[in-house]
């Protein structure tokens, strides 16, 4: 006796359409699950068996296999308990399904055949539309996920005998007690960020150079570090960039909610997350949990924060290593995983901001005698080759950031930059880049590169020959003489000029202030 169903698991934050083959054969009562199961699926024997006599069937004293196919990609999870009971109980003659090819299963079997939910249902399912799936039969807490995708019957199942209904395959979910579809307008604000919404860069007294640079890396993707004395406010200003930044459009938002699904971090299995992520981990991560990994890999802080920002509080005091690993996702925008029997990939496009003291004490440079520095030079340069120079180079703007004048602080009316008028430049610059970079594989100016950046960042005669100046005088690589570039085309484009004109490269080159040479 045979029969097959389709499941599915997930590989890095993309699903894999997994067919689930069961045959029942003469011999001693066994069963065996092969085509690579990790120790979940392993243990999903005992599961399975109970909940099938749980739940009023017969479980079939007979030799049965159970292969997962294709039998060369590792399986991990539970999302195959639902499939593999359902495969035995057809196997067996006990129930015939209609359309089992166009069929998804997804669903974790507790011991009494109640289904419980699953991670990674969003990425599952949209990879299912794609190849031709019609339905989805789930848990019900995964209904509403799994709907966010459309274009598929979504039908809920509460425990393993609701399987012997014959309307439990032809009933829409949205029809069922307790479940409401998502209007079209919902949307989520939770991303896992430490964001308040009532914070605004109104309350910020002064600090204009900074709400500038904050400005510039969010209209162009350029990545941004404070530095300055205890208590001048870097961590407030960083807190609330997420203010400033345009909410995602589906596709950020569909991608960007599949992985948080496949972290187990979705808080509304319902909505699609709008509001760009806001990522802010502790100096002591590992490396593994700022770029992902594990025995079974996860994403990690970085792809966390994919479309969306991460910040460094304390730059320094991260490891060598954590901050090392940031390096390449930097570049290629995605982070990959490398295991015995698989190689996990990633997406890691994201906005990185940080903020350091200037030195160990944090006095270095002050203007109050109260405050001077008890640094020596030689560790005043310890501290700061923390962080190495092939990490300081993909940094684009290093801006300093002073203690607040008590004039700023005392003034009502101080013409502060509320993050209304910010994002109002923001928006007006990225608009911008949009017509630029129409049917292009760009959106930034910070993702320019080659051929695209020589021709979309041309600067005037005058401005060209104060970069030249610059490359030799701050000693700057090659990446770097890139980014000022693309910081100049970025600056432009706040000031809706079409050429990078002497003022734009002059204000992009006082932004590389730690490429100095001193």
């Amino acid at each position: 006796m045979y029969g097959k169903l389709m499941s599915a698991c997930v590989a890095g934050i993309n699903g894999v359409m997994v067919e689930v083959e069961t045959d029942i054969a003469n011999g001693l009562p066994f069963f065996q699950v092969v085509g690579l199961p990790d120790s979940a699926i392993r243990e999903s024997t005992e599961r399975v068996r109970a909940a099938i006599r749980n739940s009023g069937f017969t479980y079939p004293m007979e030799r049965i296999t159970v292969n997962l196919a294709p039998a060369d990609v590792r399986k991990e999870g539970s999302a195959f308990d639902l499939a593999i009971a359902a495969g035995i109980l057809e196997a067996s003659g006990q129930i015939r399904f209609q359309d089992a090819e166009h069929t998804l299963w997804i669903g974790e079997l507790a011991l009494d055949g109640t289904l419980r939910p699953v991670s990674g249902v969003l990425s599952m399912v949209h990879q299912a539309v794609r190849q031709g799936i019609r339905r989805v039969v789930l848990p019900l807490n995964n209904a509403r996920e799994a709907n966010l995708v459309g274009q598929l019957e979504v039908v809920t199942v509460k425990e393993l005998r609701d399987l012997a209904d014959p309307l439990v395959l032809t009933r829409l979910w949205a029809d069922m007690e307790g479940v409401a579809g998502p209007s079209a307008g919902d949307h989520s604000t939770d991303c896992g960020g430490a964001m308040n919404p009532a914070e605004d860069y109104a309350d910020v007294c002064g600090q204009h150079q900074a709400k500038r640079a904050l400005v510039i890396a969010a209209s162009g993707k350029h990545n941004l570090l404070f530095i300055g004395p205890p208590g001048t406010g870097k961590t407030m200003l960083m807190r609330r960039l997420p203010t400033i930044l345009p909410e995602m459009d589906d596709e950020e938002a569909l991608e960007v909610t599949k992985i948080y699904s496949v972290a187990g971090k979705l808080t509304d299995r319902g909505q699609l997350l709008r509001m760009r992520p806001f990522r802010s981990p502790h100096h002591t991560v590992s490396p593994s949990g700022l770029a992902g990994g594990g025995s079974i890999p996860r994403p990690g802080e970085i792809s966390l924060a994919h479309h969306g920002v991460l910040f460094l509080d304390e730059f320094p005091e991260f490891s060598r290593l954590s901050l090392e690993a940031l390096r390449q996702p930097l570049e290629d925008r995605q982070v990959t995983i490398g295991r015995a029997r698989a190689t996990y990939t990633y997406p890691a496009h994201f906005l990185l901001t940080a903020s350091m003291n200037p030195c160990p004490c944090g006095f270095f440079g002050a203007e109050s005698a109260t405050e001077a520095c008890t640094c020596s030079p030689l560790k005043v340069a310890q501290y700061r080759s923390r962080i190495s120079g092939p990490m300081l180079d993909r940094i684009d703007l290093h801006v300093e950031v002073p203690r607040t004048r008590y004039e700023d602080l005392a003034s009502e009316t101080g013409g502060h930059l509320s993050s209304q008028d910010m994002k109002a430049q923001v928006m007006e610059a990225r608009r911008i880049q949009e017509r630029r970079y129409e049917g292009l594989p760009y959106r930034y100016n910070g993702e320019l590169s080659g051929r695209a950046l020589r021709q979309f960042c041309r600067p005037t005669p005058e401005a060209e020959a104060l970069l030249a100046s610059a490359f030799q005088v701050m000693g700057l690589s090659v990446r770097a003489h890139d980014r000022v570039l693309k910081l100049a085309r970025t600056i432009a484009d706040l000031e809706a000029s079409d050429e990078i004109l002497l003022n734009h490269l002059a204000e992009a080159l006082q932004y590389r202030k730690l490429d100095k040479k001193s």
